[in-house]
């Protein structure tokens, strides 16, 4: 040791030469034995060393000199070097950082992560662009990847720590640039979250985050060439602090100390909300560098920022947080302050920014989770009130179903509030309520209609206990001091009821506000009569409302024709205000017109009721008069300033082009409702109305062909429907309009109001006097236009198209029907543009539910009119079309400038859902219809009163055909009817039964027509056991439920028409029970598809008949018959033809529980049957089984004791059945029914004749009326054929038949009682003369008649009797007497 040399304290050795590092530190380990302790602590202390020496490339030049230049930091990250590239790759740096590790005894890592933190520490040090302070330049981006390259290769061979990297990375927190930070975490050097959480100081980073942050928005803001890269990286920090502070928590047991993280992310969150609310409350400035950073801040709410973490739970409790914290910061406001200043707090007046992010909150959250989360708030934190209160306006205007939730939330309230006296539920009630209330009545209801609900009737809240009116009283005095007039005015003209012994509570409440509005200088005698008290706006000046209320009371006038009752009113008990303001206002001196407007008529209407006193009427036609001699001075007196007019018009215009603007630019979707809501307030200030206007308009009143608007109203109105006709040529080009948003239904909400009639009244004019003159925009706009308003049919009233006393409206979607007329070619022409416009518009923008919605937006009557145009037009569209023809539908043809309307018209035809519509609704039908139906002379909207030219042509037809049951007669007259039903058939059903009915006369001329042609002709021609075809049948109640579901009322049109037919054409309604399996369904398709209700009461009652029917067959059932029983009846009559033979009688025995009338009318419809198989060779029922079906029936009435014998002397007199069966029956199966009388011969019970007085009397009128069908040949039709011979074995041989009857005549006659003979005679009178050759008969039935005496029957005598000769027809002679 004694050679060696300690080193100088200037480091130099032997021959001057300055030792390195590492000769230092061996010379040391020479003289030192090894001990692991002692190694560890020295690595420790070159740890230490090397993160305190701040310059690592001096280092490392110290350590190995000349050859660690190769390792310098400035060229290993100066990417515009060759040399960098050529000599310093990733592998060489890693290697030589290996070697210096080991040889400094440190881990690589640890000299790897700091040799790159100091890298990044440099790259951020250099200049940056002031304008984009959180931003790299370019060249700074490109030596940091650079960087990179090389950390994501020591990354790759584990020679790089994450945690001494950002560990050295926060030492230079104040020059590190937010993007190197993001970009470490997109090339996964080291994650936002690892990073994050290595910060020693949670409260330190969150404000360093905020500030970043706020720099980043502002600038994304800007117009920024790396608007990519700001947001992206504003995207990932959002996304990254979304889920990590606010993931759910799986293990609520944890006991160690809890993530940084999550405390971190929820605190910068927070600092920018706070900051935001902060910034609003203060006012901030549009276009200010804060106005921006909101702007762009509140974006991330939107779902492109969100967008990878949307599908999980964590952005939901993120927005739930954020609404929690807007509605709860700084609760400054006591709720006194919220009820003076509400009405500051509209959506309207809301800063747009804060409605924004409202409307974003509400993309995550359904009005039920909204409205909940409101109330947890207010029953568990301080609020701020004027955020709870904008937040409530917003969710009535984004949501129409937040009405009824808010409606049970309060109703909820004021329960609790009056059930324990709670008084901040009631405060809480009244304020949402007030507030809903302010944004009109389509969002919520009036203030003034909820507190007489809630406390104007007995009903109320306040009515259960005095404590309750005590408790209601002192609330309402409470806030007198801080009341608007408006709700005072409300409390006083809408007194809650209150019991007579209480009253006084009431009369010192009213005594109280009444003080506070004379305090206000408010009067109450001075209200207007129109005037809303609803509205938390300022009152009135009474010259200004009386003003506004002539205009009101002119068009409530003009509606009904009568004086409104308001007017009526106010001249009695609100004299002073009508006499000193409402009369003056009305009776201004002008220039009358010389066609008497509703002013005028108005004037006079009132003194004609003594409304108007005659002096002060005197001195107003006096001043008119006056106004006419100076006609210029005085339109030059009263012109209005033309700035006055045109400043709401000017501010109405800009508001409809921020709206166009703002649907162009995707960004900006989300202000549509806000712009719509600025339009609805500047069109009530453009046509004058006062703000909320409550005025309710029951039916709109209108001159179809003279239609009248006032020129501010038509420069209104027309600034709205140009604007609306743009917008959707401007969505078109953007998008589809399935996929154009809200922003039409939104529009046109507003058109729904107070302007309705004004809107009706331009699209009159233009679509039924201007409409060829219309461009292609206007007629796709409007088009579009007429689906809105029928979207909107169920809140919209009805339209009057005729004059004041017209009472017949029409919905919305038929008034459009009325305004296309086709009288001229020009007219057809745009008819059909119109209609292709209209239909093709509704299935594009309802593609999913395209057929409800078709049916529900348009009118039938619209659908036929292109049905029937296409047909007519195009001969392409008459070709059968195949499936694989459908096409799908194409909204593009039709918004570009050279619309092609042929084309757009055929592809709407040939569309897929059109082509269903048009299986359900026969085209040929419509298409006749609109030709056959409507006369050119009937007002639109009405049917016609006079019958169909058609029932004339075939009456005139059939009077000139022979008449007589003789075969040619017969068979010509058959072959005339049965084209006549083809040729109805053809026709639209509306020729059987009208187009329309009214409950006054539910059976139309058509109908009267279509009755008597059935009563008269078809009923003997074309029924079929009993009934009319199939075909014809459902013809007639197809035309049945087209023409009652045009009307108000559906369900009672069908009841009275079918309750009609029970009298008027009863074969209607057997028919419909016959063919009814295959009648039901198509009745039910056709009534669901237009009507919600269940079918009407007298098609259940044919429904209930068939089920009776099929019970009582079924073998345990014992059904209970419906009413009528004629109708139980039949459907079981035709329920039995299709029994087997066998099981007829065994069924029949069930018949003997029944009433009585079902039996006879059984019975009857059994000898139809009867007759029928005898007449048919195809008939249901055979000859025989018909025969022991009646027979059964037979044997039940009679074992019963009912009498049946009136079936046989039916006449059109008897009204209890004679006029109803003799419309059911044809005429040849009455005339035969003495035949199917004798045929029943053997089963008549003995006593049973003996009993019934009139049983002589029936048999001698049917054995006469039978002889008579004999000689009149008229038996041969029921004369068995050759092939039933054997069948019948003799039942159908008139002959036999007839010598049955006289002997059974002969041997009944002596054993009748004296009674029983007292109308033979009369029946013998009526016995007709059959020839010359038998002109003795005569005189041998008056002998018969003597021969019936009693007398005849004690003496021996011979009876002269009728008989049968197959030779001569008829003969006399003489037999002996019975007994």
């Amino acid at each position: 040791m004694s050679d060696s040399q300690v080193p100088s304290s200037s480091g130099q050795g032997a021959g001057g030469r300055r030792r390195s590092w590492a000769e230092l530190l061996a010379g040391r380990v020479k003289r030192q034995k090894y001990n692991p302790e002692r190694a560890q602590k020295l690595k420790e202390s070159a740890v230490r060393l090397l993160r305190s020496r701040q310059d690592l490339s001096a280092l490392l030049l110290e350590v190995e000199g000349l050859q660690c230049k190769k390792l310098c930091l400035s060229n290993l990250i100066d990417c515009g070097s060759s040399e960098a590239h050529a000599n310093h790759s990733s592998s060489f740096i890693g290697s030589a950082l290996q070697d210096q590790a080991s040889r400094l005894g440190v881990p690589v890592g640890i000299l790897s992560a700091t040799m790159v933190a100091s890298g990044v520490g440099q790259i951020c040090a250099a200049p940056v662009d002031p304008s984009h302070p959180v931003l790299l330049t370019v060249e700074q981006r490109k030596k940091l990847s650079s960087l990179l390259e090389v950390a994501q290769y020591l990354l790759a061979h584990n020679m790089f720590s994450r945690l001494s990297f950002c560990q050295e990375l926060w030492k230079i927190q104040n020059s590190l640039l937010l993007e190197a930070v993001w970009r470490l975490h997109v090339q996964s050097i080291v994650s936002l979250q690892e990073l994050l959480e290595s910060h020693p100081d949670m409260h330190g980073v969150g404000a360093w985050l905020f500030r970043n942050l706020c720099c980043l928005c502002e600038q994304i803001e800007a117009s920024c060439q790396h608007a990519d890269v700001t947001r992206a990286i504003l995207s990932d920090f959002v996304q990254m602090f979304v889920l990590r502070g606010f993931q759910k928590n799986l293990d609520l047991r944890r006991t160690v100390e809890p993530e940084k993280m999550p405390q971190v992310a929820v605190d910068v969150l927070q600092r920018m909300l706070i900051f935001a609310l902060d910034a609003l409350a203060a006012g901030v400035q549009e276009e200010s560098s804060t106005h921006k950073t909101l702007r762009c801040w509140f974006d991330v709410f939107s779902g492109h920022t969100l967008g990878s973490i949307i599908s999980t739970d964590s952005p939901k409790r993120f927005f739930s947080h954020t609404l929690t914290q807007i509605l709860t910061h700084s609760p400054v406001l006591k709720a006194s302050d919220a009820v003076q200043m509400q009405r500051e707090w509209s959506f309207a007046r809301t800063h747009p920014l804060l409605t924004a992010l409202y409307r974003r909150l509400f993309v995550m959250m359904s009005p039920e989770e909204l409205v909940g989360h409101l109330q947890e708030v207010l029953e568990t934190q301080e609020v701020n009130w004027q955020r709870v209160l904008s937040f409530v306006s917003a969710l009535v205007v984004c949501f129409p179903e937040a009405q009824q939730l808010l409606k049970d939330w309060v109703a909820r309230l004021m329960a609790q509030a009056f059930e324990s006296c709670q008084l901040d539920s009631m405060v809480t009630a009244f304020l949402v309520v007030r507030q809903a209330a302010l944004e009109g009545p389509f969002a919520f209801q009036s203030y003034a209609d909820w507190f007489k609900a809630s406390f104007g009737s007995a009903r109320g809240y306040h009515g259960c206990s005095k404590k309750a009116l005590v408790f209601l009283f002192k609330f309402l005095s409470d806030l007198v001091p801080f009341e608007s007039p408006r709700y005072l005015q409300v409390h006083i003209l809408h007194p809650p009821l209150v019991p007579s012994r209480y009253r006084s509570l009431l009369i010192d409440y009213i005594s109280l506000a009444k003080t506070r509005l004379a305090d206000l200088k408010v009067s109450i005698e001075n209200m207007g009569l129109y005037e809303d008290l609803s509205s938390a706006g300022d009152i009135t000046e009474p010259h200004s409302q009386a003003l506004q209320d002539v205009e009101k009371a002119i068009m409530v006038f003009e509606h009904t024709g009568k004086i409104p009752v308001t007017v009526m009113e106010a001249s009695i008990f609100r004299r002073p205000y009508y006499m000193s303001h409402f009369l003056p206002a009305l009776l201004t001196p002008r220039v009358l017109p010389k066609v008497p407007d509703s002013r005028v008529a108005f004037i006079e209407s009132l003194k004609r009721a003594d409304k108007i006193p005659p002096s002060l009427y005197s001195t107003y036609c006096q001043a008119c008069t006056t106004a006419e001699a100076k006609l210029e001075d005085a339109a030059l007196g009263v012109r209005a300033d033309p700035s006055c007019a045109e400043e709401p018009l000017g501010q109405l215009t800009a508001a409809l082009e921020e709206l166009r603007a703002s649907m162009t630019n995707p960004s900006q979707h989300d202000v549509i409702s806000a712009q719509v809501a600025v339009i609805s307030e500047r069109l009530r200030a453009a046509l004058g109305h006062s703000e909320d206007d409550s005025v309710e308009i029951a039916k709109v009143q209108l001159s179809i062909d003279a239609p009248r608007l006032e020129p501010r109203e038509h420069t209104a109105v027309d600034l709205l429907l140009t604007s609306f006709c743009q917008n959707l040529m401007a969505a078109s080009i953007v998008a589809p309009p399935e996929r154009q948003g809200p922003w039409a239904t939104l529009l046109v909400r507003t058109m729904c109001g107070r302007v309705l009639p004004a809107v009706l009244t331009r699209l009159c004019q233009l679509l039924r006097h201007q409409g060829p003159s219309l461009s292609a925009p206007h007629i796709l706009g409007l088009g579009a236009l007429a689906v809105h308003l029928g979207e909107s049919r169920s809140v919209l009233p009805e339209v009057d198209v005729g004059p004041p006393a017209a009472t017949v409206g029409l919905p919305v979607p038929e008034f459009f029907e009325n305004l296309l007329t086709c009288r001229t070619r020009d007219s057809l022409l745009f008819c059909l543009k119109f209609c292709t416009a209209a239909v093709s518009y509704s299935l594009c923008k309802f593609p999913s539910q395209s057929l409800g919605i078709l049916c529900s937006c348009l009118s039938s009557g619209l659908i036929k009119k292109f049905q029937f145009l296409v047909l007519r037009l195009f001969p392409e569209a008459r070709q059968p079309l195949y499936r694989e023809d459908a096409a799908s539908l194409s909204w593009r043809p039709l918004y570009l400038p050279s619309a092609d309307w042929e084309r757009a018209a055929l592809s709407l035809w040939t569309h897929r859902t059109f082509q269903e519509l048009l299986k359900e609704e026969d085209v040929q039908e419509m298409a006749a219809d609109l030709e056959l139906q409507q006369d050119p002379s009937v007002p639109p909207g009405h049917s016609p009163s006079q019958g169909h030219f058609l029932y004339g042509i075939f009456h005139r037809r059939l009077q000139a055909l022979i008449s007589g049951w003789g075969v040619a007669a017969s068979l010509g007259r058959q072959r005339e009817l049965l084209m006549y039903k083809r040729i109805l058939l053809r026709l639209p059903s509306s020729v059987l039964c009208g187009s329309s009915f009214q409950a006054q006369q539910p059976i139309t001329a058509r109908c009267e027509q279509f009755f008597h042609l059935v009563n008269s002709e078809m009923r003997n021609i074309c029924s079929h056991r009993g009934a009319l075809t199939q075909d014809i049948t459902a013809h007639f109640f197809r035309g049945l439920l087209n023409a009652s579901l045009r009307s108000r009322d559906p369900s009672l049109m069908v009841d009275l028409m079918l309750a009609k037919c029970q009298t008027k054409c009863p074969l209607i309604l057997t028919s419909a029970l016959l063919w009814w399996p295959s009648l039901e369904p198509m009745l039910l398709c056709q009534w669901r598809r237009r009507c919600q209700r269940p079918l009407p009461r007298e098609l259940q009652r044919l429904q209930e008949g068939r089920q009776f029917a099929s019970d009582f067959l079924s073998p345990d059932a014992t059904p209970q018959a419906p009413n009528p029983a004629w109708l139980s009846a039949a459907a079981l009559y035709f329920a039995i033809q299709q029994v087997g033979e066998e099981n007829v009688r065994t069924q029949l025995e069930k018949l003997d529980c029944e009433r009585e009338e079902l039996l006879v009318f059984l019975f009857f419809f059994s000898l139809m049957g009867l007759l029928s198989s005898h007449l048919t060779l195809n008939s249901a029922l055979g000859p025989l089984k018909a025969l022991d079906v009646c027979a059964a029936i037979l044997e039940c009435l009679e074992k019963r004791k009912i009498s049946w014998l009136a079936l046989f002397q039916l006449t059109e007199s008897d009204t209890s059945l004679g006029c109803l069966l003799l419309r059911v029956a044809p005429d040849q199966h009455t005339r035969l029914l003495p035949f199917a009388f004798y045929s029943l011969l053997s089963n008549f019970h003995e006593d049973a004749a003996m009993r019934e007085e009139a049983f002589l009397c029936v048999a001698v009128d049917m054995y006469l009326k039978l002889v008579q069908l004999f000689v009149a040949g008229d038996t041969s039709t029921v004369s068995p054929t050759a092939g039933r011979s054997l069948e019948l074995q003799g039942q159908g041989d008139p002959v036999d038949l007839i010598t049955k009857a006289r002997l059974f005549l002969l041997q009944l006659i002596p054993r009748c009682p004296k009674k029983n003979f007292s109308h033979i005679t009369e029946v013998m009178s009526r016995c007709p003369t059959w020839g010359c050759e038998n002109s003795q008969l005569p005189g041998s039935c008056a002998r018969l008649a003597g021969s019936m005496s009693p007398l005849s029957c004690q003496h021996p005598s011979r009876v002269c009797v009728l008989r049968p000769s197959r030779r001569h027809g008829l003969s006399t002679c003489s037999l002996p007497a019975a007994g």
